[in-house]
């Protein structure tokens, strides 16, 4: 058991109850809590840890929260302000950044701004502002710990050699349910077809973005930001399994992988733990029963989003930030029935063609104000 105490951002998500798993397998003290509206599921968790700090980001929900756990010694914030009092008052040894989104940017730099270690979940903060992040990362002298199951293995990976050693991050994609279909193909799949994922359970919105392979983009960003490779040393293969997570090519062609069953709990484990590690909480592997693993290269001209990544990746600036806001209105869209999921394509190119000055942006307020300009031409064009 691990003496470690955590605070879990974002709770009650896909990967925040994962974290509650492991938090509550491990022995984990667990100081803080935050959720955006689950007051009912977030009681659960604080008679289950016993935290002293809850926080959620909706203010109505943060006031029924408050009232039902009256006769509990927890300190409970309210809306977004209050999750980063939180986070600053904290003394968890590492907090679990499982936030969905946008809104997970401001604790992720809160949580470094602390001095704490950090074990990210939120993709966006890297993808809207991976510089800001590793320069305040390196100032502060934190760890920054991936839990994407992608980077997660590939830090795995890379203990197998040093970082001038490294030829190639080879990051896998399942291919999502759309695997194998042309354009064409694509023009009237349903929301539901969309959120059938063949191998991992996930919250909507990423589930779609891996239907459009949207998510693999994002990931080849946030490999580039954590791991300091260029654009054009990442590549994606498509490994319908899921079994081998990421691989790194080392110099002399010698190709190392992080094979275990599809399950969040292990990157969590690992990114609260490393370099050590524990008693496992998710099941072992078995090749036998795995079978063959099989490996294909994306299809770019059919699932667009790809490409567009790493373009903004090429391009910096604020050009990562405009495609993820553009693609969470898109998305959003899409799920509310007022797009069709072509149609996302659509939108994403659009934007970023009109907003291609965002290349120029370097501080943090530039970036957040092309943000919320991609936003406002995103859910213009959907509009129409």
């Amino acid at each position: 058991m691990s003496g470690k105490k955590i605070m879990i951002l974002g709770s009650t998500g896909s990967v925040g109850l994962q974290a509650a798993d492991v938090a509550g397998r491990s022995g984990y003290s667990v100081t803080a809590l935050s959720a955006n509206s689950n007051s009912a599921l977030m009681e659960e968790q604080i008679r289950r840890f016993g935290p002293q700090a809850a926080a959620m980001a909706d203010p109505s929900a943060a006031a029924d929260l408050r009232l039902r756990t009256a006769d509990l010694p927890v300190r409970v914030y309210s809306g977004p302000d209050g999750i980063l009092e939180m986070i600053a008052r904290d003394t968890a040894d590492v907090a679990v950044n499982a936030i969905i989104g946008t809104a997970g940017l401001m604790p992720t730099l809160a949580v470094i701004d602390r001095g704490g270690d950090l074990a990210l979940a939120n993709k966006e903060s890297l993808v809207i502002a991976g510089r800001e992040v590793m320069e305040r990362v390196r100032a502060r002298r934190v760890r920054l710990t991936p839990v994407d199951s992608e980077h997660c293995a590939i830090a795995e990976c890379l203990r197998s050699g040093r970082r001038s050693e490294v030829a190639e991050l080879i990051i896998t994609a399942s291919g999502g349910p759309f695997r194998g279909r042309r354009k064409e193909e694509l023009a009237d799949v349903t929301a539901a077809e969309a959120l059938a994922h063949p191998t991992w359970k996930m919250g909507a919105r990423i589930t779609v973005d891996s239907a459009t392979l949207m998510n693999k983009g994002f990931e080849i960003i946030e490999a580039s930001v954590l791991f300091g490779i260029p654009e054009s040393g990442i590549r994606v293969l498509v490994h319908p399994q899921s079994i081998v997570h990421s691989m790194v090519r080392f110099r002399d062609n010698s190709v190392i992988a992080q094979l275990s069953v599809p399950d969040m709990r292990h990157c969590v484990q690992y990114a609260v733990e490393a370099p050590a590690r524990r008693p496992a909480v998710v099941p072992e592997l078995d090749l036998a029963a795995a079978g063959s693993l099989t490996f294909e290269e994306p299809d770019c001209d059919t699932f667009v989003p790809l490409r567009l990544a790493r373009e903004a990746l090429r391009a910096g600036g604020a050009a990562p930030a405009v495609l993820h806001a553009a693609n969470e209105e898109a998305v959003d869209a899409f799920l509310a029935g007022k797009c069709t999921f072509t149609g996302i394509f659509g939108v994403l190119s659009a934007v970023t063609e009109a907003l291609a000055d965002s290349a120029g942006a370097t501080s943090l307020e530039d970036i957040l104000e092309f943000d919320r300009a991609a936003r406002k031409l995103a859910a213009g064009l959907i509009e129409r």
